[in-house]
Order: C-alpha cells, then structure tokens, then sequence
C-alpha cells in the first residue's frame, strides 16, 4: 500500500509543481470533485437514514421477510459495482423498463446526476446498517423497555435511549459510507456516460486523463483522492477507541 502510494507522489511531481497545478486547476477536474461531493452529500444522508432504520427493523421487529431485508443489505458487496450500473442501465435506458416513460415526460437518469446518485447508494448501502446492527443486538432494549414503561413515545425513546447509545456505530458507518462514495468508480462509469464537465467524477476523471496520456493529470487527481482516504482512515483510527469504549 505504501510503496504504490509513494511511487504516486513521485511520479505526480517528478515533472515539477506546476504540470500537476494545471490538471487540478482546470474546469473539468474542478467539476469533477465538485460532482463527486454532490453525490457524496446526497448518498451518505440517505444511506445514513435507511440503515438506522434498516437497523432497527432488523433487531428490534419482528416481521415476515426479515432474512430477505437482511440479504438485501449484504447485496451490494456480494455485486459487482459494474452489475449494478447495468441493472440501472437495463432499467432506466431508452428500451428499459421505465425508459419509455422517462422519456415521455422529458425525465434524464440515466447518463445524468440521478442515475449516478442511485449507483452510489446502492454500492454503498450496507456500511452504516452493518455498524448498527450488531450494535443494537449489543446494548439490547431494556432502557428502551423502561423509556417506554415510564410514558415516553416512541421518537422519545429514539432521541434519547436508541440514538446516543448507537451514536459511534453511525459515524464509523458514514466514514465507511463516505470513503466508498468518494471511491466509487465501476457502477458509475456505466450509468455516467463519462461527458466531461457534466457527468465526470473525480474517478473517471483520472481515468480519462490516464487515457489521454496526461499522467501528471492523472496522478495529481489520484494523490488528491488518497489524501482523502488517508483522512478517513484517520477519522477511523480516532473513533474507533471511542465506540470500543461505549
């Protein structure tokens, strides 16, 4: 890991400052990390909300289907990222199940902003249910019981009993969720259409410039991503201690 990374760094400045500067400052790449945090800030939230609720249905309800909701939650990592861009591809193409309709009203999803937003929430879908989950099963429901015995509703119960007690798992599955939305690469590049400055992430950014034979572009947009992921793996370190703690 550290070999490769270093090698990145070298290769990103042996020609100097300024080659790199130029493939981060232009208006493609620019777009690129900036379509890459707009879906980050949409998938996350909602990844967020569905596996603490996802979570709770799981542990806390009893329900027909349950093993299939749970199956359902391990799919993404079990799929390859570039089946899940062709399942959306089959879905919302032009002769797609909803693609008719779609077109009809003058709806783009698929080589737009929406398709990319549903690929990377699906590949990131398990990680935030998959911290939760084995921690409700830890800390069981007899304060939860007890909140309830003594008149508190149920969004009472969660604010002040579930939430705090569940609070670590959350962030240690959004930083997982985040890191994987930053990342994503296979699912997208199907569904994206790879048009630059409109449906470029930052990913298929250093794709196309690796392509076009602009390796410091490329590198540069690389070192910039691993700075990322060395921040998550530094938000993962710090909290870690925390959760084990609780």
């Amino acid at each position: 890991m550290i070999g490769p990374l270093a090698v990145v760094f070298y290769r990103t400045f042996e020609n100097g400052f300024d080659a790199a500067w130029a493939a981060l400052s232009s208006p493609d790449t620019i777009h690129a990390f900036k379509l890459t945090l707009i879906i980050t800030a949409i998938a996350v939230p909602a990844n967020t909300v569905f596996g603490i609720a996802c979570g709770l249905a799981i542990v806390r309800r009893k329900f027909r289907g349950k093993g299939i909701v749970n199956a359902f939650v391990d799919l993404p990592l079990a799929l390859s990222p570039v089946v899940v861009g062709l399942s959306l591809y089959l879905l919302y193409g032009r002769d797609g199940w909803f693609g008719a309709w779609l077109s009809d009203h003058g709806i783009q999803v698929l080589f737009a902003l929406p398709s990319m937003v549903i690929a990377t929430i699906f590949v990131s879908l398990p990680f935030v249910a998959r911290e939760v989950i084995p921690t409700l099963r830890e800390i069981g429901d007899e304060q939860e019981q007890a909140a309830r015995t003594l008149g508190a509703s149920s969004w009472q119960t969660f604010r002040r009993i579930t939430l705090p007690a569940i609070r670590w798992a959350v962030i240690y599955g959004v930083i997982l969720t985040t890191a994987r939305c930053l990342g994503e690469f296979g699912a997208v590049a199907v569904v994206s259409g790879h048009i630059q400055g409109e449906t470029e992430t930052a990913t298929l950014r250093v794709e196309e410039r690796y392509q076009s034979l602009d390796l410091a572009g490329a590198y540069a947009i690389s070192i910039v991503l691993a700075v990322l992921a060395v921040l998550v793996l530094v938000a993962m370190t710090v909290i870690r201690p925390k959760e084990e703690a609780v």
